[in-house]
């Protein structure tokens, strides 16, 4: 499939053209490695990290170093807000083609617990817990060999009717590529039926890591990164906003680590729809990759922080305690993270492969994580509109 061409050069309509970080105060006697005082000095200078910056970054073990630059960063950004939303994952299919190595979640078609949901079940799942506040309905599926566009219409229309509060945040990239070549649509033309049946944001699934290396031996059937970007700038044209993120903790180095996320930044410059970045940890249970174990603590506050000095121009990011379990989450609050995601009720494409975590999360919990850290909970939309109290 031939690659898209880039997206215009302009933050597209809807969308303000994107923060960058002012100098930050970061005191020299901060940094024990030596290697990161140089980065140090262009962030206190308010200058653009690059990649050899991100590189000193991604290497360094001075982890109380990293996390008082990014702390820096996050506070420049945010200040002591920490925002959440009360949501519900509703995942309509695990009947998957691009059989990626690294996922536990996906199935045959025929497989023993091969499943898809009727738009009508999943409106069932939805409209359950009617006194829960759902601002968002998170919906990420599979690359189905056999379903029809008509369906992804349906189902979003059946989620709007039995949540009509709740915004619909659905579909990653990978599956608006795979949804429209199978209806023979480019992808514009299915973001528009998409957008017109109550698409309002999209996931960020589906980025993995950029590298054409990586994405070659772990998914090679899947959507190449410079078309999930491609696309990600097509919704931000319609003005849906969207997610990014990076699975990371598997067979990518450091470099591809800090190119992906520069990548991210390249087209947050140009259409600017990126609400947040979500750094997702590798879980190998029951994936064909396998491997070790889960990534290290210091690793994921590694990411996390890293990930806040060189995307200057996205607002917020993520410390998904699905992945990284609450206490190390609300650690991350302090390393970058703004934002804890949310309440999810019931996730499954991370347990399939082992997590450990409850698979949501009450308010109450979500909120004294937060104030326990010293820091100012903020119930949201799926837009980052507050919706606390006046």
């Amino acid at each position: 499939m031939p690659p898209l061409a880039p997206q215009a050069n302009l933050a597209a309509p809807g969308f303000e053209v994107p923060r960058a970080l002012p100098p930050l105060n970061i005191a020299p006697a901060m940094l024990s490695d030596p290697a990161l005082k140089p980065v140090a000095a262009k962030l206190r200078a308010g200058q653009r990290l690059n990649f050899e910056d991100g590189l000193a970054l991604m290497l360094s073990h001075d982890l109380l170093g990293l996390g008082a630059m990014a702390h820096a960063a996050r506070l420049a950004k945010n200040g002591r807000k920490t925002y959440y939303v009360v949501n519900r994952h509703i995942n309509y299919s695990n009947v998957c083609t691009n059989r990626c190595r690294f996922c536990a979640f996906w199935r045959d078609a025929g497989g023993e617990d091969a499943y898809l949901l009727e738009p009508k079940q999943a409106a069932e799942m939805a409209a359950e817990h009617p006194n829960l506040p759902i601002a968002e309905l998170h919906i990420v599926g599979s690359c189905h060999p056999d379903i029809p566009f008509s369906y992804y219409l349906e189902l979003l229309s059946a989620l709007a009717q039995a949540r009509p509060g709740a915004a619909l945040k659905a579909f990653t990239p990978v599956e608006i590529d795979h949804m429209a070549s199978d209806a023979g649509l480019s992808p514009d033309q299915a973001l528009d039926q998409l957008q017109a049946a109550g698409l309002g944001a999209m996931p960020g699934g589906g980025a993995e890591i950029f590298s054409p290396r990586v994405r070659a031996e772990l998914c090679p059937e899947k959507t190449s990164g410079q078309r999930w970007l491609a696309i990600s700038g097509m919704a931000h044209e319609r003005g849906i906003p969207t997610n990014a993120t990076m699975l990371y903790g598997h067979i990518e180095t450091p470099a591809e680590r800090v190119e992906h996320l520069l990548a991210l930044r390249g087209q947050q410059d140009i259409s600017g729809g990126f609400s947040a970045f979500i750094p997702l940890a590798y879980h190998p249970a029951n994936t064909e990759l396998g491997g070790s174990g889960a990534t290290s603590g210091l690793d994921d506050l590694r990411v996390i922080a890293v990930s806040r000095l060189l995307l200057d121009n996205l607002d917020h990011i993520k410390a998904y305690w699905v992945m990284l379990s609450p206490k190390l989450a609300q650690v991350a609050l302090n390393f970058g993270a703004d934002d804890l995601d949310g309440t999810i009720v019931e996730e499954r494409i991370t347990h399939e492969a082992g997590a450990t975590t409850a698979k949501g999360m009450t308010e109450a919990e979500m909120r004294g994580m937060v104030q326990s850290a010293g820091l100012e909970p903020v119930r949201r939309d799926a837009f980052y509109n507050s919706l606390e109290p006046a």
